[in-house]
């Protein structure tokens, strides 16, 4: 199970970090959302054999998505915020981008974009 971490209340267009800490090895990690009432749906992610990184449309020159390997942390570095982007964030490892197998899902952290 990996923690999530790094949320919180941001203003539209303004930025936030995101922290995923992982524990043995994996294929690859992925951010996925889930706002009110709508299903949860994949954002970003990072594949630890050749650091590619995929993002769905929506947040594509807004999103970034990294990796530190000595604190086995992978991050999502989310700018230019937008009111649609304030959903619960999860971190899971992946088989596949964007529909491969998940791995365990932790308690989420919440970001909220409003004036």
């Amino acid at each position: 199970q990996l923690v999530e971490s790094g949320g919180g209340l941001a203003q539209p267009g303004g930025s936030l970090r995101l922290s995923c800490e992982a524990s043995g090895d994996t294929y690859a990690i992925a951010w996925f959302r889930q706002a009110p009432g709508k299903e949860r749906i994949a954002v970003s992610c990072i594949n630890f054999s050749d650091s590619k990184t995929f993002h769905r449309d929506s947040v594509k020159g807004r999103f970034t998505i990294s990796r530190e390997d000595a604190k086995k942390t992978v991050y999502l570095h989310m700018n230019s915020l937008k009111p649609e982007d304030t959903a619960v964030y999860y971190c899971t490892t992946v088989t596949r981008w964007p529909d491969g197998s998940q791995g365990s899902w932790g308690q989420g952290t919440q970001v909220t974009v409003s004036s």
